[in-house]
């Protein structure tokens, strides 16, 4: 898989448990919501700093964000 869409996969499923739409997300990372959607999309790769704001508003660690999901479980 891709690391765009596991980032884009992993992102998606962490706002959505945290409750968060990519508005609030953004907001509270200090980044464009067109950003958020367009790392969900996979069009953009995240850069490492924006991967740890993000993961700070989702209260994950960075790596989480990375980490390829169990077979059968992406989209």
């Amino acid at each position: 898989m891709d690391m765009r869409k596991v980032v884009a996969h992993n992102l998606r499923r962490w706002r959505l448990e945290r409750g968060l739409s990519q508005e609030e997300l953004a907001l509270r990372a200090g980044i464009d919501r067109t950003y958020i959607s367009a790392l969900e999309r996979g069009i953009y790769s995240a850069t490492v700093t924006m991967l740890g704001k993000i993961a700070d508003v989702l209260a994950v660690e960075p790596a989480t964000l990375l980490e390829r999901p169990p077979k059968g479980r992406a989209r």
